[in-house]
């Protein structure tokens, strides 16, 4: 595990809250310089803590009201390659390998049921691909990449 310490993890805090802070601002928060936090940004992206920043959308509001979540059975071998595929979809918002019923588990949103029924066929028509249960998200009670630190 990377070394990092409160300061840091202050720092990140803030960059959950709102990534789009100036430097001034959490170094007031934070309580350091701004030179500090510049570098500890900087170091935490090195370490590949941070990845990267982006925004959180609002996907209804850009019309994709459909959320699901899709459980796929695979044949063993060819896992990884299925997971690289599923994961160069437009839609896919994430690509899980699991254990337990299935194999894979991948979040996706549609603009429509047509879109989610031609991408759930063309998982079907995957080499490899042995079947899939897709489950429709009825309601969002929370949605974050970020956690409590």
């Amino acid at each position: 595990m990377a070394k990092i310490d409160e300061v840091d993890l202050k720092i990140i805090r803030e960059l959950q809250e709102d990534a789009r802070k100036s430097l001034k601002e959490i170094a007031e928060k934070v309580g350091v310089a701004e030179g500090t936090v510049y570098n500890r940004i900087n170091k935490l992206k090195s370490l590949g803590i941070i990845e990267k920043f982006i925004p959180v959308l609002n996907y209804p509001m850009l019309g994709y009201d459909i959320t699901a979540i899709i459980g796929i059975s695979a044949e063993g071998g060819q896992i990884v390659e299925i997971e690289k595929e599923i994961a160069k979809e437009k839609n896919v918002t994430a690509v899980y390998d699991v254990t337990g019923d299935f194999d894979i588990l991948v979040v996706a949103k549609f603009e429509s049921r047509k879109k989610l029924d031609e991408f759930v066929k063309r998982l079907l028509n995957m080499k490899s691909v042995k079947k899939t249960y897709t489950m429709l998200v009825l309601n969002v009670v929370k949605e974050s990449h970020a956690i409590e630190l």
